[in-house]
């Protein structure tokens, strides 16, 4: 996959990643079983790619229209501590994460689907989608990932990410 130098050097920039979850980190379908308990499917392959952003120094965050216990324990063991569930207005949110952690929305990357990651998309430094998002969310992407939502899309955007940063991203780095 070519990627242009623009695309190249906002990923150089970013220090942070906030991603959306139904949709991005997974495939956006909802399962219930008829006495309640919500599940959610991960890829694998993505949540490795959040572990090597937190190796390599990138904070990491969700942020979430919907509340869910899966998404909290997904995280927990992702060691991603920014979790923002039942949030519909996901702008104010990114701006507290971006606060609290003293950076400029230049060093922050979001990854969306649909039109309510729109507005935290338009301010961002790099605003990515994944291949199967939502057309508005896509046109407001600045790098579209070639995978879908749940099927590796976040793992490409932390490889483009580290990728940008000199890391390798063909091989699992075991730096504590």
């Amino acid at each position: 996959m070519t990627v242009g130098a623009e695309i190249l050097e906002r990923a150089h920039r970013i220090r942070v990643v906030v991603f959306d979850v139904d949709g991005v980190l997974t495939d956006g379908r909802l399962y219930f079983s008829p006495d309640g308990p919500e599940m959610k499917v991960f890829h694998a392959r993505d949540g490795l790619g959040i572990k090597q952003l937190r190796r390599h120094g990138i904070e990491v965050a969700v942020i979430s229209g919907r509340n869910s216990p899966v998404v909290t324990r997904r995280m927990d063991a992702l060691g991603v501590t920014r979790i923002h569930q039942g949030q519909d207005d996901k702008l104010p949110v990114l701006r507290m994460i971006l606060d609290e952690l003293a950076l400029t929305p230049a060093a922050c990357a979001y990854v969306g689907d649909d039109v309510v990651d729109v507005p935290p998309m338009s301010v961002v430094g790099l605003a990515c989608s994944v291949a199967d998002a939502h057309p508005v969310a896509r046109a407001a992407a600045h790098w579209v990932a070639p995978q879908g939502g749940g099927m590796g899309g976040a793992r490409a955007v932390c490889d483009l990410i580290m990728g940008a940063q000199g890391v390798d991203t063909d091989r699992w780095d075991h730096r504590p």
